[in-house]
C-alpha cells in the first residue's frame, strides 16, 4: 500500500490559496468553520484522512492528472454556478429502480434526500419515471456479460431535452448497464458539464452482478425493429440493499459535483477521488475533504454550518463538534 502524503504548506495553499483575494474570503469564514477546514493540513487529524493506493490499477496511477487546487476551480472561465432562476437538480429515472413500486419509490427518496442533504441549499426535485424505451436509445447485450445495455450518449440528448428551465443540472438514473459507444465494455456513467446533464448506472453495484448466477444475462437479443423495446419489459434487477444504496449515493454526489466543476480530487481521501474499480470506489468516504467542500460552498454558496446540522452519519457528528467548540 502506498500512501500519498502532501506537506503542510502545499495543503494549505490549495485550500486557501495565496491570492489576497481569495485568502480575504476564506477569514470571513467563522470561527468553527475555519477550525474544521484547517484540519485538512494537520498531520494527526483524525477526520480527514491522506489517499492510500492500494494497487497499479488504483485511478492516481492509471489516469496522471493534473490536481486542482482551490484557486484553479474558482478561477476556471468554463465552470458552471447555479444562478437564482436555475437552482434546481432534477433526477429523472429511466427504467425501473426496484423489484416493485413501494421499492422503487423508497429508494429514490433516500437518494433525492441525501442530495438534498449535499447540495444543502439547492432544490432537488424528481421528474416521473420513464420506461427506456421513452428515451429511443440504441441498446445491445454485452458480449462479455450477456447483459443488456443501453447508450449513454443518447440518453444525455434525450435528458438534454426535457432539461427544466429552472435546472441547473438534470441526471437519470437507471439500473440498466451503459455503454458509452461500440468499442468500449461499459461505463458507469457520463456527463456533459456544458449542457448540465448526466447519466448514471448502478447495475454494477449489485452484489450478483458479476456472478455466474446474475439473471439479468440475455442468451440472445431479439429485436423485431430499431423501435421494438420490449425486451426491458420486466427485465432483472439487483436487489436494493443497504450495500448498494451507499454505492448509489456516492456516484450520485460525485458526479454531480463533477457538473459543478469539482475535478478528481488528488489531496486528501475524499468523496470526489477518481476510482478505476468497485473495490476503489467502496474505500471512497462519503465526505468531501476540505478543499472539495471549499469549492463546493464557493458554487453553492451554503452555510457550512448549516450543511452539516442536515447531514447524517457519524463522521458528520464529529465534524459538527469542530463547528460548533
Amino acid at each position: 500500500m502506498q500512501i500519498i502524503r502532501h506537506s503542510e504548506q502545499t495543503l494549505k495553499t490549495a485550500l486557501i490559496s495565496k491570492n489576497p483575494v481569495l485568502v480575504s474570503q476564506y477569514e470571513k469564514l467563522d470561527a468553527g468553520e475555519q477550525r474544521l477546514m484547517n484540519e485538512a493540513f494537520q498531520p494527526a487529524s483524525d477526520l480527514f484522512g491522506p489517499i492510500t493506493l492500494h494497487s497499479p490499477s488504483d485511478w492516481i496511477t492509471s489516469h496522471p492528472e493534473a490536481p486542482q487546487d482551490f484557486e484553479q476551480f474558482f478561477s476556471d472561465p468554463y465552470r458552471k454556478t447555479p444562478s437564482p432562476d436555475k437552482r434546481s437538480i432534477y433526477i429523472q429515472a429511466i427504467g425501473s429502480l426496484g423489484n416493485t413500486r413501494i421499492i422503487s419509490e423508497e429508494y429514490i427518496k433516500w437518494l433525492t434526500g441525501y442530495c438534498k442533504a449535499y447540495f444543502y441549499g439547492l432544490r432537488v426535485k424528481l421528474l416521473e419515471p420513464v420506461p427506456v424505451s421513452a428515451t429511443r436509445c440504441s441498446f445491445r447485450v454485452n458480449e462479455n456479460t450477456q447483459n443488456l445495455q443501453i447508450h449513454a450518449g443518447d440518453i444525455l440528448k434525450f435528458l438534454k431535452k426535457k432539461k427544466p428551465e429552472d435546472a441547473f443540472c438534470i441526471v437519470g438514473i437507471t439500473m440498466i448497464d451503459l455503454y458509452p459507444r461500440d468499442s468500449w465494455n461499459f461505463v458507469f456513467g457520463q456527463a456533459s458539464l456544458t449542457d448540465g446533464v448526466g447519466i448514471f448506472s448502478f447495475a454494477r453495484y449489485g452484489s450478483d452482478f458479476y456472478s455466474m448466477r446474475y439473471e439479468g444475462k440475455v442468451k440472445k437479443l431479439k429485436k423485431t425493429s430499431s423501435s421494438d423495446y420490449s425486451i426491458f419489459n420486466n427485465y432483472y434487477i439487483p436487489e436494493i440493499t443497504s450495500v448498494l444504496l451507499l454505492r448509489s449515493c456516492k456516484t450520485l454526489t460525485h458526479e454531480i459535483g463533477h457538473i459543478f466543476g469539482l475535478r478528481h480530487c488528488q489531496w486528501l481521501a475524499c468523496l470526489m477521488q477518481g476510482s478505476n474499480h468497485l473495490e476503489e470506489a467502496d474505500r471512497r468516504p462519503l465526505n468531501l475533504c476540505p478543499i472539495c467542500l471549499r469549492k463546493l460552498q464557493c458554487a453553492v454558496g451554503f452555510s457550512i454550518v448549516e450543511r452539516y446540522k442536515v447531514s447524517c452519519g457519524v463522521d458528520s457528528v464529529k465534524r459538527g463538534k469542530w463547528l460548533s467548540e
